[in-house]
């Protein structure tokens, strides 16, 4: 064993394809892998890219019954009855199977065994929830194409005040609403005011928009400013040079204006003191300071009387005043020469005697034609 253990193992050097010897290192080097071309890593492929679901490219049905009910209010059951078929034939497209319940006033749709998009029964009841919100089933029914998605709006606690509330909810419709029509000109969207809420139906990006101008609205912040940026984003977009630059030296900066408001009464605060506040004399207290107390009852009735002829007398006199007053004639006030009406007058007869002039010279010049006149110019010679 031990000259077995002493013994030195000679390690062979391995030999390259052409039968030289390698030289062992360290490190030995590594062959360099070639990576094949994965189909993925084609540039011309849109990684991307969804390829839609439809009745030709199906998903597997689902394993279990999906279903969502939505209410609708009293005054939209008349519409919903009359266009429920429309709504039938176009979910049935989808596989899908729609209920309408009139004594709940309710909405129900349903998957089933022919369902081959998992997804559109989301699609469904946003669907029945915008039919539920004054849209008409040809908008409402958009909601299942692709790309299309919905928001409802809450603006019920946005403001605090009824009044301020109803004024803005009205602006953000506008005079026969033309505001509500550019909205939706500029975001792509269909929106609809109902209640307490805003729906809006679009793209995301459009969706988005109408969040934030509704917010604003129901902020004090009108608006047509929202609407001018978004007019003008629109311009940018359709420009190609302009996609890598900052827009916002084109885009308005609006201000702040204060608007003056009554200014609320500041009421002073009293100095704190530990102490209650003195207790109010009673009637009793009253008459015991004065001495009405010990007084008898016929005192305290000859006292009364003579009171009331008192006050009575007072009267008398102020009314004995009164026409006294009225009887002295009041003196004319003279009227100064800076007045108006004075000067009107003056005017007036300025003009007059200007006028009184003018016909008196008239008058004395006819009279001396008349002397000048010779007679032998009309007598015969």
């Amino acid at each position: 064993r031990a000259q077995s253990m002493a013994t030195q193992v000679k390690v062979e050097a391995p030999e390259n394809n052409e039968g030289e010897a390698a030289v062992a290192g360290p490190r030995q080097r590594q062959r360099k892998r070639v990576k094949p071309d994965m189909p993925w890593e084609d540039p011309n492929v849109d990684k991307w890219h969804i390829e839609p679901v439809t009745a030709e490219n199906p998903l597997p049905p689902p394993l279990e019954e999906s279903s969502f009910a939505v209410l609708f209010p009293k005054y939209r059951e008349k519409y919903i009855r009359e266009c429920w078929p429309l709504v039938t034939k176009t979910l049935k497209s989808y596989g899908l199977a729609c209920e309408l319940n009139l004594l709940e006033g309710s909405m129900t749709v349903k998957t089933t065994r022919k369902t081959f998009d998992p997804y559109i029964i989301i699609k469904a009841r946003d669907m029945i929830k915008l039919l539920s919100r004054s849209f008409s089933v040809e908008k409402a029914s958009r909601i299942l194409e692709d790309n299309m998605y919905c928001d409802i709006i809450k603006i019920k606690n946005l403001v605090r005040n009824r009044e301020k509330f109803v004024k803005r909810r009205e602006r953000l419709i506008g005079v026969n609403g033309c505001t509500l029509k550019a909205i939706e000109l500029v975001t792509d969207c269909y929106v609809m005011v109902q209640g307490n809420t805003v729906s809006a139906m679009g793209s995301i990006k459009g969706l988005k928009s109408v969040r934030k101008l509704v917010q604003d609205c129901m902020k004090n912040v009108h608006p047509i400013y929202n609407i001018k940026t978004l007019m003008i984003k629109k311009e940018l977009q359709k420009d190609d040079k302009m996609k890598g630059e900052n827009w916002e030296r084109f885009l308005p900066k609006f201000k702040k204006k204060n608007v003056k408001r009554k200014k609320k009464k500041i009421k002073e605060k009293k100095e704190y003191t530990p102490f209650p506040p003195s207790q109010p004399l009673r009637k009793i207290d009253h008459q015991l300071e004065t001495g009405e107390y010990f007084l008898s009852q016929e005192e305290k009735r000859a006292k009364s009387k003579a009171e009331r002829s008192a006050k009575k007398q007072k009267e008398l006199a102020k009314k004995r005043k009164k026409r006294a007053d009225e009887l002295v004639p009041k003196k004319k006030q003279k009227t100064g020469g800076g007045g108006e009406e004075a000067k009107r007058k003056k005017s007036t007869g300025e003009s007059a005697r200007a006028l009184a002039e003018k016909l008196k010279g008239k008058k004395v010049a006819k009279k001396k034609k008349k002397a000048k006149l010779d007679v032998s110019e009309y007598v015969a010679s």
